[in-house]
Order: structure tokens, then C-alpha cells, then sequence
């Protein structure tokens, strides 16, 4: 798999390309099998529909890898905070975890039961090409973390930073036990077909550089080294957004074990492939919105690759994911660009 083997920086025939929410509301196919599903949530737990979804970016755009359709809240779900989808709201948790009462409370090896999350992953791999790879992913802990406490999304995590401040014990062990759930997580996607995994830290920015690597980042890295301690075959993805200044403190992690960053569109490339680029495979970075221009999209992808070379070492992908009035005609024009471009 082309995918697999950049992501593990062996030569490949091309730039390999994926695009991060690329089963979503640009593509005509999803809002018709999102409408079939009846709610966003269970659009997820059906296995048929969320392997539907899943497949559709691959036949339609040709991009070398496709990403499960699910959501990173499926696990504080399982670990019994209820949780529901709000149209133009977002998703909501009806209790929250801010105390050591609330966290003792919930669920262990709550991750045994995802099973529609493995059933779906089994029948993706088992209808997706042998040449396309299927990622497998989850959300960091502290990104789960935050819509544990918040209850929901938040602009200033007040609650969450108020935790870590005052008692941040008591935010070590919440985090602790979403990490163990996250382990036998991925390691249960991998098992059920995945041949990649990412973990997405969407709210790592919201840190400064000292609370992100402590509450965060260390967190990530230790689920990663647990995935390459038995999975050594299987490339990890970290995707931290919003960390750029801390790139350099990020590079002197000893002993960090994954293979590919992924880098967000509010950092430079070049600054990324500075600091970062002999030690990982760097995915990334083109800010979604060029794709409203295909020339303005062209120019970005053409100072992406000026960066990076035509070489080993870089996984084209977005800067965060697609958003939902792209023009499809341009996301289908991205790949083939890519592909053409980096042709070696």
C-alpha cells in the first residue's frame, strides 16, 4: 500500500494523498446516505451506512486511503456519558466529569463495547481495495477530556483549565483512564482491519506549552508507544492542532514513538520540515479554503511541494478537514494534481 509505505518513509510511485473529513457534506453521496441514516449518531453505529459513507471519498476522488467513519465521542459514550447530536449545536453531554466521583463512575474496558466501530472497519477493509489503506482513528485524551468536563464544545475551556490549575490530580486521573480506553481502542480497530491509526488532538492549541505536554502530549505518546510495542508494522499518526509554537519542544520528546506528524495549515511547512522533518514523516498542510480557487488551491499545493521535495517523508493531506461547501470538482482536481505532480 502506497499509504503505509510513505507513512513508514520507504519510496513510494507518488506523493500519497488522503483528505481529512473527506466522507462529509461537500460530496452529494454522504448527504443522501446521512438522510437514510436518520441522526448523525446513527449514521456511526450502522455498520452498512458507515461503511457506505467510509468507501465514497475513495471511489469518487481516487485518494489512496480511507479514513473511518465514526466519531472520537463514541468512547466517553461507551464509558457511559450520555451524548447526543444537537442540529446547528454540535454534540452535547448530558452529565459531566468534574470530580473524582463522576470519573471513578465511569465505565472500564468500555472500549470492548464498540463493537459496531470493528464491525464497520471489518467490512470497509473487506470491500476497499487491496491498494487503498483504511485508517483507523481516535481523539486525544484531552480532547476527549475537555467535552467531558465542558459538557460540550467550548471557545475558552474555562471548566477543563480551571481542573488542570486547581486540582490537576484530579485531571490526571480522568485522563489516565481515557488513555487506557484509547489503547485497547486502537488496538482493537488494528485488529478488526485498520493498517493505520491516527489520534487526533483537536484542542491542544487551547494549552500553553508547558500544561500541552504535560496533559496532553505525553498522553499521545504513550498510547503510540503502546500501539509500536505490538503493532511495529502499523504506521501512527499524531495530529496536534494548533501547537506550531511548540514545535521545538515537541522535537526534544525522547523516546517518542510514532511515524507520522501531522502538520495543521497555521503552521509553515518549511518551519515544520525544519524542526521535524528528519524524525517523521510529515502529513499535510494545505489550508482547506484554497479549494474554493482551483488556481489559489494550485499555488498551495505547488509551495507544499517546492517545500518538501519529491521525495520520502510527506503524506499530502489538508492542514485540518474538508469543509462542507468545498466544490467537489476541485477536491477530484487536488488528487489528480498530487498524483501527477510527484510522479517519480
Amino acid at each position: 500500500m502506497i499509504f503505509v509505505d510513505a507513512a513508514l518513509r520507504k519510496q513510494t510511485p507518488y506523493t500519497p494523498i488522503w483528505l481529512m473529513r473527506q466522507a462529509g457534506r461537500y460530496l452529494s453521496e454522504y448527504k443522501a446516505t446521512r438522510a437514510k441514516a436518520g441522526s448523525f449518531l446513527d449514521l456511526c453505529q450502522n455498520v452498512a451506512l458507515a461503511t457506505e459513507v467510509t468507501l465514497q471519498p475513495v471511489e469518487i476522488l481516487d485518494v489512496d486511503a480511507a479514513i473511518l467513519f465514526s466519531d472520537i465521542l463514541v468512547v466517553p459514550l461507551a464509558m457511559g456519558l450520555p451524548l447526543e447530536f444537537v442540529a446547528g449545536e454540535g454534540p452535547k453531554f448530558l452529565d459531566t466529569t468534574r470530580d473524582f466521583q463522576s470519573i471513578n463512575a465511569l465505565k472500564i474496558n468500555a472500549y470492548k463495547d464498540l463493537d459496531y466501530v470493528y464491525d464497520s472497519l471489518f467490512s470497509i477493509r473487506a470491500k476497499l481495495a487491496k491498494d487503498k489503506a483504511l485508517i483507523g482513528f481516535c481523539g486525544s485524551p484531552w480532547t476527549l477530556a475537555t467535552y467531558m468536563i465542558e459538557g460540550e464544545g467550548s471557545k475558552t475551556y474555562h471548566q477543563s483549565k480551571k481542573i488542570l490549575y486547581s486540582d490537576p490530580a484530579l485531571l490526571h486521573t480522568l485522563l489516565d483512564k481515557i488513555t487506557q480506553e484509547l489503547k485497547g481502542y486502537l488496538k482493537s480497530q488494528i485488529k478488526a482491519g485498520a493498517d493505520a491509526v491516527q489520534i487526533f488532538d483537536s484542542w491542544g492549541g487551547a494549552l500553553e506549552m508547558s500544561a500541552y505536554m504535560d496533559f496532553s502530549w505525553k498522553y499521545m505518546l504513550e498510547i503510540a508507544k503502546d500501539i509500536k510495542s505490538q503493532y511495529p508494522h502499523i504506521p501512527v499518526m499524531l495530529f496536534p492542532k494548533g501547537v506550531g509554537a511548540y514545535l521545538e519542544e515537541i522535537s526534544f520528546c525522547s523516546g517518542a514513538e510514532f511515524d507520522v506528524f501531522g502538520v495543521d495549515w497555521g503552521v509553515s511547512m518549511q518551519r515544520a520540515k525544519q524542526i521535524l522533518g528528519d524524525r517523521y514523516v510529515l502529513q499535510g498542510n494545505l489550508d482547506p479554503a484554497r479549494l474554493y480557487n482551483a488556481n489559489a488551491m494550485e499555488d498551495g499545493v505547488d509551495e507544499i511541494l517546492r517545500i518538501m521535495g519529491n521525495q520520502a517523508g510527506h503524506i499530502f493531506n489538508l492542514g485540518h478537514g474538508m469543509i462542507p461547501d468545498l466544490p467537489r470538482e476541485n477536491a477530484i482536481l487536488l488528487v489528480k494534481m498530487i498524483k501527477e505532480k510527484t510522479k517519480r
